[in-house]
């Protein structure tokens, strides 16, 4: 098994990204998922008058940030906390404005790759998938404990499984499971043989992450976290975020959509603090793509503050 530190990710957008920054007012910028710190390096090295605060609840990545961001010193802060925290901590240590905060919802390479962390659908481990490992809850306990419908539910929200049903049931019929293998051949072998002829992914891809969200609670805590960081925003600020996932899309862009057509009435100009940065979702190009096949289904969002509501 690799180092628990070796956190290697080919940050997701990073040109994209980065593009954005340079426009930024000079402050701090908040990461909220931290990962291997990819994102916040480049973040500082294309500003000298950022401060960085990432934030992140996986003691691996923590670790392997706080390396990969020595070299900043008392530019960069690091917190070990889930994202629904940072605007809490953030004022907790003086910050009431952020210039910009960045959101990648994605699972690293790390954590897909190490067997042991049980986020792989390819690589035998056991059935772990938390991002914080002080967590209790963990993907052996919702695929042995959850009844039928449950399951279901879980699949259909959180990985738009369309055979949701036949593989919650052959999951009950089938366990326990205590390794990825095992739960990734039973729900294989629940999909229907002309699925599994023409599918071009694995056909658990869908189910694992459905599991994985559920594991840590993930879409639970982002509508109000992309909100009290937009709050956040100073005026010319921007707030990026990089879904994988239609459900994490749908709440990114509707906390988005609310907070640029508050107070507007059809056809008046609007009156909001907030306006599109772009409008819709910007994809990985083709470059990205044949570089990192796994940013394929990334869409990056992004919100603009554009007056001080105090001030107007």
């Amino acid at each position: 098994m690799e180092p628990p530190t070796d956190f290697s990710h080919d940050p997701v957008m990073l040109r994209e990204i980065v593009d954005v920054v340079r426009s930024l007012p000079a402050g701090v910028f908040a990461d909220l998922t931290l990962g291997g710190a990819g994102h916040a390096v480049a973040v500082l090295e294309s500003r000298s008058d950022v401060v960085v605060h990432g934030f992140d609840r996986d003691n691996a990545a923590l670790t392997a940030a706080d390396t990969a961001l020595g070299r900043f010193e008392r530019r960069v802060q690091t917190h070990k906390a889930r994202f629904d925290e940072a605007a809490m901590i953030l004022r907790d240590t003086g910050v009431e404005k952020v210039s910009g905060f960045l959101m990648d919802l994605g699972v690293s390479s790390h954590q897909l790759d190490v067997a042991g962390r049980g986020f792989s659908y390819r690589l035998d481990g056991p059935l772990d998938m938390r991002m914080d490992t002080s967590q209790t809850r963990s993907a052996a306990d919702v695929v042995n404990g959850y009844d039928v419908g449950e399951l279901i539910d879980v699949l259909r929200s959180y990985g738009d499984e369309r055979h949701a049903v036949r593989i919650a049931h052959a999951i009950v019929n089938n366990r326990p499971f205590e390794t990825t293998a095992a739960l990734a051949t039973c729900i294989a072998e629940a999909m229907p043989a002309a699925v599994r002829r023409t599918s071009t992914g694995h056909p658990a891809k869908r189910s694992f992450q459905a599991i994985r969200i559920e594991v840590n609670d993930e879409l639970a805590i982002l509508g109000e976290t992309v909100d009290a960081m937009m709050n956040m925003l100073d005026v010319a600020g921007v707030g990026l975020v990089l879904t994988y996932h239609s459900g994490e899309d749908r709440i990114v862009k509707d906390r988005m959509r609310r907070a640029v057509e508050a107070d507007t009435l059809p056809g008046m100009p609007s009156m909001s603090d907030f306006a599109w940065h772009w409008r819709g979702a910007h994809t990985p190009s083709g470059e990205e793509l044949e570089r990192n096949p796994r940013s394929r289904s990334a869409r990056l969002r992004a919100i603009t503050r554009v007056t001080d509501g105090a001030d107007a």
